[in-house]
């Protein structure tokens, strides 16, 4: 099974490359938590650059020490949006600095692990049930609308970081439709949304293991729901072309981002 994990984990990595070329710029060396990267750099379609040190993405920051937290204060990571439900966050809550504006953003986070939990029980296809939750658009609103409202508030001397368990799924569609709002290309896009594979790569071989032991599963279907696939993403930019005619229409109808409020998020986030 480990000679299948390596298979599976360079497989993974190998289209993201180009976007971890720049990793040693773009991650942040914490002991306590892991795919925590710099959103900077991104070329937009216009020839922008996304400015470095503003925007920040995460897995799961309950376990930082006193160094990572001293780390997050000379970035000046001070605002903290938490993409958990609410049960995740109070079994792990943030280890921030004191003064850290945070908000919790869990709209359909307890619900939904709790589905898929119970279909990680059932499921033969690891790809099938991701693009299913991938799908899902319900909670997305209730769930990304505060997150851009704190976006355009963030003061220009601060920075911000947005996170959830693992810095994937929740994570990477915020991240996805943050850098579309930007106007970064969606092939790039993906990339940034990819390269969790690298930066998880040690704790989804563990996760994988531990997932398909006490879950009975195949081995590559475990591995399939941890990874951070293309179409997972594509399931949920289609999904929501689908019920609304575009992403641009969505980020306006339903996240508060309309075409003054992404002029701001320009203004504030590009070079």
């Amino acid at each position: 099974m480990r000679l299948l994990l390596l298979i599976i984990s360079i497989a993974l990595v190998q289209p993201v490359f180009s976007q971890i070329s720049d990793s040693n710029q773009r991650h942040v060396l914490v002991s306590g938590a892991v795919n925590f990267r710099d959103l900077g750099g991104y070329t937009t379609q216009d020839g922008h650059h996304v400015r470095w040190n503003r925007l920040y993405r995460s897995a799961d920051i309950s376990k930082l020490t006193a160094a990572d937290l001293d780390t997050l204060s000379a970035r000046h990571i001070c605002y903290d949006v938490d993409l958990r439900g609410v049960a995740e966050s109070a079994a792990a809550p943030d280890k921030i600095n004191p003064g850290t504006d945070y908000i919790l953003c869990p709209a359909g986070s307890d619900s939904t692990n709790t589905s898929m939990r119970r279909a990680m029980g059932l499921t033969t296809g690891g790809d099938s049930l991701m693009e299913s939750w991938y799908a899902n658009i319900t909670y997305l609103a209730a769930r990304y609308k505060p997150f851009f409202a704190k976006l355009l508030l963030l003061p220009d001397t601060d920075a911000l970081v947005f996170h959830c368990t693992a810095g994937k799924d929740r994570t990477g569609i915020a991240a996805a439709l943050l850098l579309y709002a930007l106007d970064v290309p969606y092939s790039r896009i993906v990339d940034d949304y990819t390269a969790t594979n690298y930066y998880r790569a040690g704790d989804n071989d563990r996760l994988t293991h531990v997932i398909a032991t006490s879950m009975h599963l195949d081995p590559k279907v475990a591995a399939a729901m941890m990874a951070a696939k293309p179409e997972y993403l594509d399931a949920t930019f289609q999904a929501i072309k689908r019920q609304y005619g575009s992403i641009d229409k969505y980020l306006s109808d339903e996240l508060g981002v309309d075409d003054a409020a992404r002029a701001r998020l320009k203004a504030k986030f590009l070079e």
